[in-house]
């Protein structure tokens, strides 16, 4: 790569927006200029290889001087900002859900669709899928492939983390500090709670997080494949976990399904019943890269074959988040967009 790598980072300070440093760092890419962007934090000091900078204002920035940016700030800076970088000649990796579903722009995890990357021919904005989906569709690739899906049934256990900083703390403070909790963050107290409920309900009873599974399900892998979701929150720090129930095309015994799934790239199988070996957010879910699954099983129900699956991933370092991103940015490299 000939020309210099010149990033800007719009949420540096937030909770994904500083593992996205971390992997840029253990994965050793060369940034030549970071920028780190933001409106209410600027000022504010971040560490990156050993050198300290200083947020700059996302308003008074030339978006001019990046060739990559990454938005990790939400959807309404996504909304005001990120197309102006694109115009101005900069890729853009977007980590909210404000394009996810526009037709004409890429909704990657690069081990799926990646080759997407390969034949765009000019800075694009591209989206990060949500952190449930992108763990979901890493273990359901292999079996679409060789069993065929027709139709999933999921429901999710999601960690406050992936509400940000001030669900981290409220879960704190209502486990350790407060006989009466206070919620600010979420509708109901979360510790020693489980609340069905994930973003906003939508006019179909649905929240808007079940039917994100639903609509990037079936634009990254198959529009053919009906989904029904329930995501809930619970009184976990860290680590998406997710129970996968699916109506296979064709028959599959619990050892094709694991054949399948093992080996695949960024994809650890833990299941051993004997040995009480599955995967949990707490022991798989702490700056983890990859997607854990276990619980699988094979049954005939009225002469279909449906499989049973459970899922873990650290959803703000790992697949869910950071870590997709990266790999975008990787691929965006690999295929010289950025020289």
């Amino acid at each position: 790569m000939d020309k210099a790598l010149n990033m800007a980072l719009v949420g540096a300070s937030g909770v994904v927006g500083q593992k996205i440093l971390q992997l840029l760092e253990k994965k050793e890419i060369k940034i030549d200029n970071l920028f780190p962007l933001g409106k209410s934090t600027v000022g504010q000091a971040i560490n990156f290889q050993n050198h300290e900078y200083i947020i700059g204002d996302l308003d008074s920035f030339d978006p001019k001087t990046a060739n990559i940016t990454i938005f990790s700030a939400g959807g309404s800076v996504a909304k005001n900002y990120a197309k102006k970088f694109v115009e101005a000649g900069s890729y853009v990796i977007d980590l909210s859900s404000e394009f996810r579903y526009d037709d004409d722009i890429p909704l990657i995890i690069p081990e799926i669709n990646g080759n997407i990357i390969e034949s765009l021919e000019e800075p694009t904005l591209i989206a990060n899928p949500n952190c449930s989906t992108s763990q979901l569709l890493m273990v359901l690739k292999p079996i679409h492939e060789r069993y065929g899906i027709e139709f999933l049934n999921i429901a999710t256990y999601q960690a406050v983390s992936g509400t940000g900083k001030e669900a981290v703390e409220e879960l704190r403070s209502q486990t350790y500090e407060s006989e009466s909790p206070e919620s600010k963050v979420y509708p109901k107290p979360i510790a020693f709670n489980v609340i069905p409920q994930c973003d906003i309900f939508l006019d179909n009873a649905f929240t808007k997080e079940e039917m994100k599974l639903v609509w990037e399900t079936k634009k990254i892998l198959d529009p053919n494949i009906d989904v029904q979701a329930t995501c809930a929150r619970v009184p976990v720090f860290n680590g998406h976990s997710e129970a996968v129930f699916i109506k296979m095309s064709n028959d599959a015994s619990r050892e094709d399904i694991i054949k399948t799934v093992q080996g695949n790239e960024g994809v650890c199988v833990m299941d051993n019943p004997e040995t009480l070996e599955y995967p949990t957010p707490y022991e798989q879910a702490n700056d983890s890269e990859d997607v854990y699954v276990g619980r699988i099983r094979s049954q005939n129900i009225q002469g279909d074959t449906w499989v049973s699956l459970w899922i873990v991933a650290d959803n703000v370092y790992g697949k869910g988040a950071a870590l997709n991103a990266v790999q975008i940015l990787q691929k965006l490299i690999a295929n010289n967009k950025l020289c």
